[in-house]
């Protein structure tokens, strides 16, 4: 694959850990700012498509895991519920429900999404399915799943695609068994979002009641 910021990505990437571990001193090394973030990178370059915003979808990726290993180590301030949604390409289901369940919670839980082999794009079918009611997923990626975002995890809510519930204690482990969208036209992924936008808001109204 190429990458159009190669010459350039070694001074890109450690402007980008000096930055982060500034941002999180206290909280993470500068080591582990940096296989964090190469890592990161790494990860997504390869099942991208497009290598342009690798650098900066990196930065925002490693951000996260930096906020998730906080979590797991007791060093969050933030006392919200922590969902995370599973499925094998991160394009569609999990990337609508994590959308549907930010949307609707407004601050109230902290959301993640990943999955188990990411597709380099997300379904379109999927984000103009969300379009359509005032969500935007043109901004999210497919992205893996990690070590950080599992253990800092309250919920972990997987697709009925197979995936294997990761075992950690005191995770709330949930099985939502959808049709996958993967090259189903809009008309067909309505029902699948529809589906969602109800679990999601009952495990909203769960998790905050």
């Amino acid at each position: 694959m190429s990458d159009a910021l190669t010459p350039d990505r070694p001074a890109v990437l450690a402007r980008i850990a000096e930055d982060l571990a500034a941002r999180h001193r206290g909280v993470v090394t500068r080591e582990e700012v940096e296989d964090l973030l190469q890592d990161s990178y790494d990860r997504l370059a390869g099942t991208a498509t497009l290598t342009t915003y690798l650098p900066v979808l990196a930065r925002h990726f490693a951000e996260t895991r930096i906020v998730d290993l906080a979590h797991a180590r007791g060093q969050s301030g933030r006392a919200v519920p922590k969902v995370v949604f599973l499925c094998v390409h991160n394009a569609g289901r999990s990337q609508m429900a994590a959308a549907l369940l930010e949307h609707h919670a407004a601050g109230r839980v902290d959301v993640r999404s990943a999955g188990s082999q990411p597709a380099g794009e997300l379904n379109p079918s999927a984000v103009a399915a969300l379009a359509e009611i005032g969500i935007d997923l043109r901004t999210a990626y497919p992205k893996p799943i990690t070590d950080e975002v599992i253990r800092a995890a309250d919920v972990v809510v997987t697709m009925g695609c197979g995936d294997s519930c990761p075992v950690v204690a005191g995770t709330r482990c949930l099985d939502w068994d959808l049709p996958d969208p993967a090259d189903l036209p809009l008309e067909a992924v309505r029902p699948i979002r529809d589906q969602l936008d109800e679990r999601v808001r009952g495990l909203l109204e769960e998790l905050t009641d």
